[in-house]
């Protein structure tokens, strides 16, 4: 495994200059994707918290008739 990323280190830092060239339009496309992975990351978190929430609570979560509310 060591050797395999050693071989794409030296195969990455080898590489020469690309010349491209990036317009404003690729930057925003850019920027709503970082935006995009966080959004989701966030509800994906949520979703999780209220799971690992229920696993741990005396009542469980939605359980209203229970508890009198």
């Amino acid at each position: 495994m060591n050797v395999i990323l050693a071989a794409i280190a030296v195969y990455a830092l080898s590489m020469g200059d690309a010349f491209a060239y990036l317009d404003p339009g690729t930057g925003s496309i850019i920027v709503q994707g970082i935006i995009g992975a966080i959004a989701g990351g966030l509800v994906i978190g949520k979703m999780y918290w209220y799971k690992l929430k229920n696993v741990f609570s005396r009542t469980k979560v939605g359980d209203t008739a229970k508890s009198g509310r």
